[in-house]
């Protein structure tokens, strides 16, 4: 029997279909992926089978009994709470059955009733096989792998950044351990590391999950099948990740086959009727009339809007664009133990590599003058125009639509040249005048890269900017960096994105 039965799904937003009369089911050996573009309702499907939204029509039936985790991300962190304490309510229901050992061995101890001491010997077993003595073991163990150790357990989790929080929100899930993990976009505030110690764990799961990431180096590690969302359907494939992508490419070609046939078929049988309705044979002609009224007509294959990314670029006669003396990072104490002192050349590409935490973000914001060095300096040409993508989801105002927020960023900017902007990341029109709150990850993305459009520059700092992106959205960025006449400094945790050699050097944190 599957742990999940989803059938005839079908989900609208405005006036997109997400997907219609959709089928699928997740089996007790799936490590299931779930892919597709931007915007296909891939989130939407994890709302929907998690119970946050109900669908339009269909059904998604659990099993009885089964532990579903859902990674949370808008879990809400008290102040005053610690990293320790938080992870600890991961085991609520184990330290309740601890208490409730505990007054029953007081009662006993009152009156020295033996079916208390069955009772307490019950409770003790249940508490032994299910590792309530290893639980600080268990909790270094998932705190470590994903890097909050570092962060010291006794650090408010009201204080913590907004990567720092997603990563203590999944360590809590888990170690709550559930029959069924579901999971959207978990490795987006991780590094490298930290992905390798969550692919280990998700290899080592002895439950079934479902796994919503844009990452495909990530999901062809973990997965043993996957859900393709793609035109409002839903089509499961059993194997790799590659295996997957190739079947569905195969697939799209024999569709495109069949629907030019059937093309060329109806092409015909309309030509027929058109000359014979009213000759000899227009008994022929009405009874192919009515063939064809009853044909299954395949809907016409559409093309995904592709992002067309070009930054522009202001002209410098430096050579060097930004050139740091034993530069020191940090806010109250020092982030590294060693002075930076790197360079950027008019045209370089530079990575800034290290573990979640370690002061990425921090390196750019001080470059940036948002923040005092603790020591040192560093110099920008003085022909320097910079462009910032910050790799947070903040608006100042999210019930605004992409249109207006651009308008109020470039008030002598023409509507006409915004829209422009919008549709060369990929966006339509409906999206341009919906709310920033009511688009996926990926598409609000889009808006922060369609902003940059308009932001002539030379040297271009790129905080996490693959974060929700697809693949496709993926490889144009990729290449309108390396196009960028420029020089960039790029920040991704996923390790694909710097495939080839278009990386001049790399500034790895680690080991400074």
């Amino acid at each position: 029997m599957s742990l999940l039965t989803v059938e005839d799904l079908s989900q609208s937003f405005i006036d997109k279909t997400l997907y219609e009369d959709a089928s699928f089911v997740l089996n007790k050996e799936d490590h299931m992926g779930v892919t597709g573009q931007n915007g296909v309702g891939k989130s939407t499907l994890i709302k929907i089978l998690t119970g946050e939204i109900i669908p339009d029509s269909g059904q998604v039936k659990w099993q009885n009994k089964i532990d579903v985790g859902y990674l949370d991300q808008y879990a809400k962190l008290a102040p005053g709470v610690t990293i320790k304490g938080f992870l600890k309510t991961a085991y609520d229901h184990l330290f309740k059955k601890e208490k409730e050992l505990n007054d029953l061995y007081a009662k006993y101890a009152e009156n020295g009733d033996d079916t208390l001491l069955e009772k307490a010997g019950r409770v003790q077993t249940y508490l032994e096989e299910n590792n309530f003595y290893d639980i600080d073991t268990e909790i270094e163990r998932v705190a470590s792998g994903l890097g909050l150790a570092e962060l010291g357990y006794d650090h408010d989790v009201s204080k913590l950044s907004g990567g720092q929080r997603s990563k203590i929100i999944l360590a809590k899930l888990l170690l709550q351990n559930p029959d069924v993990l579901v999971l959207d976009e978990p490795t987006n505030y991780l590094d490298v590391s930290h992905i390798d110690w969550l692919v280990d764990y998700l290899n080592n799961f002895k439950g079934a999950f479902i796994v919503v990431s844009h990452d495909y180096d990530f999901l062809g590690r973990i997965t043993n099948c996957v859900i393709d969302i793609d035109f409002g359907t839903i089509t499961r494939y059993t194997g790799t990740l590659k295996q997957a992508m190739r079947q569905k490419e195969a697939n799209h070609e024999t569709y495109l086959k069949a629907y030019a046939n059937q093309q060329r078929k109806i092409a015909k049988t309309e030509a027929y009727i058109r000359k014979n309705k009213a000759g000899t044979r227009a008994k022929s002609a009405k009874s192919r009339e009515k063939q064809l009224a009853k044909m299954d007509v395949l809907t016409p294959p559409k093309g995904n809007r592709k992002a067309k990314f070009d930054f522009p670029y202001v002209a410098t006669a430096s050579n060097l664009l930004l050139q740091t003396q034993d530069l020191v990072i940090g806010y109250d104490h020092a982030l590294v133990k060693s002075a930076f002192n790197f360079s950027v050349g008019g045209d370089e590409k530079v990575a800034i590599t290290g573990f979640n935490g370690i002061g990425k973000t921090t390196l750019l914001k001080t470059l940036l003058g948002q923040i005092k060095p603790i020591y040192g300096s560093y110099e920008l040409s003085v022909t320097a125009k910079l462009a910032y993508f910050k790799q947070d989801l903040a608006w100042p105002n999210n019930n605004m639509t992409p249109l207006q927020y651009l308008q109020e960023e470039f008030e002598r900017k023409k509507p006409r040249e915004l829209r422009q902007a919008l549709a060369r990341m990929g966006l339509t029109a409906q999206q341009a005048m919906s709310p920033l709150k009511e688009l996926s990850g990926g598409e609000q993305e889009k808006v922060k890269l369609a902003k940059m459009q308009f932001e002539p520059a030379n040297l271009l700092f790129l905080d996490e900017p693959t974060n929700h992106l697809d693949n496709e959205t993926k490889d144009s960025l990729r290449k309108a960096i390396i196009n960028f006449p420029g020089g960039v400094i790029v920040v991704s945790h996923e390790r694909d994105f710097f495939r080839g050699d278009w990386i001049n050097k790399v500034v790895d944190l680690e080991k400074m």
